[in-house]
Formats: C-alpha cells, structure tokens, sequence
C-alpha cells in the first residue's frame, strides 16, 4: 500500500495522537497520507486514491466510517482505543508491526456484509441507509411497550410486544443482539438475525433469517387505538422518528465492508479474548 487514509475519535486525544505519529511514520517510509479534515470530513477522500483506511478508535468509530464511506470500497484496518474490539484488531502496541505488514502488502480482505434500511410513513420512504452491526428499533417518548409486526418477504411472521426489535449482521451478533440475549454468529456469514429487546412473552427467541430475505416490522397501533411512537437507528448513529403504521423494511444491502486482516487469528480465539476481559 501506498496511499494511506487516517481516521481518528476526535474525542479522544491518545487517539489523535497515534494517528499523528502513524502519520509521521509513514510519511517518513515514502508513504503518502491524507488525513481527515474535521471541517470538511472525507472531502479530501475524493481526490486521492487511497488504498487503506486507518481507523483509530473503538469500534464504534470503525461502523461510523463504514457507513459514510460504504460506495467507495475501500479496505478499513481498525486500531483499537477503546475497550472491547471486535473490529478494532490492532492493539496500539501491536502497531508498527502492522504498519510494515501494510506497507509489504502482507494482509488479506475480509468481506462483511451490510443492511439496507428504509423507512416508511405515509406510503413513502423517507429514510434510507445502511448499517454494517445492526438496524434497531426502540420505543420512543413513552415508557410504554410497542407492538411490533414483522413480516418476512410480505408473509406475516409474529407481532412482539416488546421494548424494541435488533435486526443484525453476524457482525453486530456480537454487539447489541448479543446483550439482547441473541446468539453469536461467524461475522463472514451472510445472513439476517431478528432479535426482540425485552419482549413480554416466556417464549420468544432470535429468529435466523436467509441474506436473500427481506424483513419488515410495522408500528402497531397502541393501548386503546392510540399512537405509538418509536424510532430506528442505524448502528446507533442515524435516528428516525415513526409512528404507528409506519414501517421500516430491512434487507442485504448490495454494499460490503471490507477488513483488512493483519493477523492470522481465528474468530474463534478473538472471541476467547475479548470475552475473557469483559
């Protein structure tokens, strides 16, 4: 690799830090960096051929950048600053090493898969984005529990009560879902996972869903006819706001994310780790 661009949680000081020093270093191996502009975020991007995406943060900072960088295909490395690092592989100890790894072009691409989501009120879409973790919908305003109905390629499946819905990737398996009581899934799989959030019943479980499905939930109506509202995140950034009758439709998105991998761990071994420091 030649062409280098950096990413850092600008809320984070150790994080610009090392990405000024990464910077530095690769700069000084004749490598050329570009790094993000916090006036003007991913507008210099357009104008270079970057080969890498550096990520330094958490991984949370790596799913923001994937999403706003979803159509450019490039390749992300996650430096991990924060505490528990599924995508974030490179510890910033581990750091030089990896960076003479990249410039050797000793690595390879994993692909993730991502979803597509769009929301619907009145008949119309009003928002439509991606998620590489998960689209999940949450009660809004009230305490209240929501009824949700699902339909699965316009079948009717189950309506849940519940607090709200988790729709994941084998990536996001591991995130939110997995707190929610839903299983942990090969993150190179390719398939959907429905995941309800508290629900009021002894007996609802995750469901597994094929990439080539396509899931709808729809805001049912509340106590005595009223109206419910809740709202959908992407990835817990992008939130909208819906309300009973409105409906977001969930599927594969034709976009990927693509890993770079340095080390050649399983993700069975970086399961045992990261789940032996929680």
């Amino acid at each position: 690799m030649k062409t280098f661009y950096l990413i850092a949680n600008t809320e984070k000081a150790e994080s610009l830090r090392l990405s000024e020093e990464v910077a530095d270093y690769l700069t000084s191996r004749g490598k050329r960096c570009v790094i993000r502009s916090q006036e003007q975020p991913h507008a210099r991007l357009q104008e270079e051929e970057v080969e890498g995406i550096l990520v330094f943060g958490g991984d949370g900072t790596l799913l923001r950048a994937a999403r706003e960088l979803a159509n450019r295909r490039i390749p992300f490395l996650g430096i991990n600053m924060g505490h528990l690092g599924y995508l974030a592989e490179i510890e910033e100890q581990n750091v030089p090493a990896a960076l003479e790894k990249l410039i050797a072009d000793e690595y390879t691409i994993e692909e993730r898969m991502m979803l597509l989501g769009s929301v619907y009120a009145g008949g119309r879409c009003i928002e439509q984005d991606v998620a590489l973790n998960d689209i999940v919908l949450n009660r809004f305003g009230s305490l209240r529990v929501v009824d949700y109905e699902v339909y699965v390629n316009d079948q009717y499946l189950n309506s849940f009560t519940a607090d709200g819905i988790i729709v994941s990737t084998p990536t996001g398996s591991t995130g939110y879902s997995l707190s929610a009581g839903g299983p942990i899934i090969s993150p190179t799989a390719s398939m959907l996972m429905l995941t309800p959030i508290c629900p009021h019943t002894l007996n609802s479980r995750s469901i597994v869903f094929s990439s080539r499905d396509r899931i709808r939930i729809r805001i049912g109506e509340g106590r005595r006819s009223g109206i419910d509202e809740a709202c959908v995140t992407f990835d817990g950034d992008t939130c909208v706001q819906m309300q009973t009758g409105d409906y977001v439709e969930i599927e594969k998105s034709t976009e990927v994310t693509r890993i770079m991998k340095i080390n050649q761990v399983s993700f069975l071994e970086v399961l045992r780790n990261k789940l032996s420091r929680s």
